[in-house]
């Protein structure tokens, strides 16, 4: 079935069919985040497209072998040669250690990727993680001569790989110096060349021992060394986002294929970008909305809705009304899906022209994951699934099971943005059900207090008034538990 999958290839820049080098085995890489800060909509935008590929794959029956590393150390303030480690950066402005920093940003990436449905990686290496992989990179290049060190830095040379700038097309001397934003007292020999491996100055903290002395890897190096040692010298997929085509991913292309003499990867994916008034968001430009803040106002699943409807490659202009607008669609089709869960069988027929609705569907992910026109086919159907529940005659059960598979299985698997049956049916979203999750540890440890404390009257009030609100507590040896009474 994946043979009928067209991925839109950057490097090549035409649409080719998506056959992986292993039958049966995707192999996908995509660049994660920098962790010095958190979130924002422009890395859901990334991260939530990326989600739907892998999605989309393993329907198709492909086993996907998904990597997405971290970022923790070496990129540069100016995103090439120069500059100050982000990440020590802001260590230095919250006056704590680097890894502090890295890990505090990296639970808050990964806490809102889940409340956005995004599935973890199989793999999320560490920059930090591996720096013995880099090294050993680096001096394979060093060895073969694409490589040379100059006052404890290591270079890659440009000029030693004829295909530099293929992916973005700067492949001119002078846009990729222009590129690169080298100032003229640098130690390269060419403007062109770029970091492999930095010296660490007087008071640089995230340093390691090397050949060349102390130092610390580029930014482009963990790629190529954690993609190749995780999914092999050739992989299917990369993605990341289009700003990354150079420096980032010309660099990782020279210094990969220089390496072992093999094609690095075999199809390029690039997202567009999360615009605001028609300019870039960021962190860099103090424009980027932070996600969390973006939660207190929308649903996590109405942002990830909001995203898919429009297609990965291109640009998503932010605004409040354009999510309200998503947030109107996004209940339309919850209120269907609840309506057919609770639907009482009728008299209707079982064979409905909505169902070529599913063949719509898969036509739109297999032609390079075009989410918008899936959720416009979606719609098509939500539009005669309501007509046909409200006739006299209703749906047949057959045709309620088969529609709620079609829902549950491209609105829910696929994409993502089907609410669970026990959200609907109960009434209550996943956000209100964590934050009763955490009033109860609240209740139930101060329960505990009282209880230590022989204040038996203070526990028992506790436990009735939570019974009076729908709400059982029992005491068992391992602690107390509580649930809900059914109604």
């Amino acid at each position: 079935m994946s043979s009928s999958l067209a991925i839109y290839n950057s490097l090549s820049r035409a649409k080719e069919p998506f056959e992986p080098l292993h039958p049966g085995i995707a192999t996908i890489y995509v660049c994660g985040p920098t962790v010095y800060g958190h979130a924002h909509l422009g890395h859901a935008k990334s991260y939530v497209s990326f989600d739907v590929v892998v999605r989309w794959m393993r329907h198709l029956g492909l086993k996907v072998k998904y990597v997405q590393n971290i970022t923790d150390v070496g990129h540069l303030t100016d995103d090439a040669d120069e500059g100050e480690d982000k990440i020590q950066k802001q260590a230095r402005l919250e006056k704590t250690e680097p890894m502090e920093i890295a890990q505090y940003y990296t639970r808050s990436f990964y806490e809102d990727m889940d409340r956005l449905g995004v599935e973890r990686p199989n793999i999320a290496p560490t920059a930090t993680g591996h720096i013995p992989e880099q090294i050993a990179l680096v001096e394979r290049l060093v060895e073969s001569g694409h490589a040379y060190e100059s006052g404890g830095n290591v270079y890659f040379d440009v000029n030693s790989f004829a295909g530099y700038g293929k992916l973005s097309g700067r492949t001119d001397q002078a846009a990729l110096q222009s590129g690169g934003r080298v100032a003229e007292r640098s130690d390269k020999r060419n403007p062109s060349d770029f970091a492999l491996w930095k010296k660490a100055e007087a008071g640089h903290i995230m340093k390691w021992n090397s050949p060349w002395g102390e130092g610390y890897p580029g930014w482009h190096l963990e790629c190529s060394a954690m993609s190749m040692k995780y999914l092999g010298e050739t992989i299917d997929i990369h993605g990341g986002g289009m700003e990354n085509k150079f420096p980032h991913h010309d660099c990782e292309i020279a210094q990969s294929e220089a390496a072992t003499g093999k094609p690095y990867v075999r199809c390029w994916m690039h997202n567009n970008m999360v615009t605001v008034d028609g300019v870039k968001m960021g962190k860099s430009l103090k424009n980027f909305v932070n996600l969390k803040e973006l939660f207190d106002t929308f649903a996590p699943l109405v942002i990830r809705f909001f995203i898919l409807q429009s297609h990965y490659r291109s640009p998503l202009d932010f605004s409040e009304a354009a999510i309200k607008a998503s947030q109107s669609g996004f209940e339309k089709l919850q209120e269907t899906y609840k309506r057919l869960l609770e639907a009482t069988p009728g008299e209707g027929v079982d064979t409905f022209k909505m169902f070529i609705a599913e063949d719509k569907i898969v036509e739109a992910l297999n032609d390079d994951f075009n989410t918008p026109i899936a959720i416009s086919k979606i719609f098509e159907f939500v539009k005669v699934l309501n007509g046909a529940l409200d006739r006299p005659q209703g749906l047949s059960s057959k045709s309620i099971d088969r529609s709620i598979a079609l829902l549950e299985t491209y609105a829910g698997e696929v994409l993502g943005i089907l609410k669970s049956r026990d959200e609907l049916l109960s009434g209550e979203s996943g956000e209100s059900a964590r934050t009763l999750d955490e009033v109860m540890e609240v209740l139930l440890e101060l329960r505990k207090e009282a209880r230590a404390n022989k204040d038996f009257a203070t526990s028992d009030k506790i436990r009735d008034l939570l019974l009076q609100r729908g709400i059982e507590v029992k005491d068992t040896k391992e602690g107390a538990t509580w649930s809900k009474k059914k109604a």
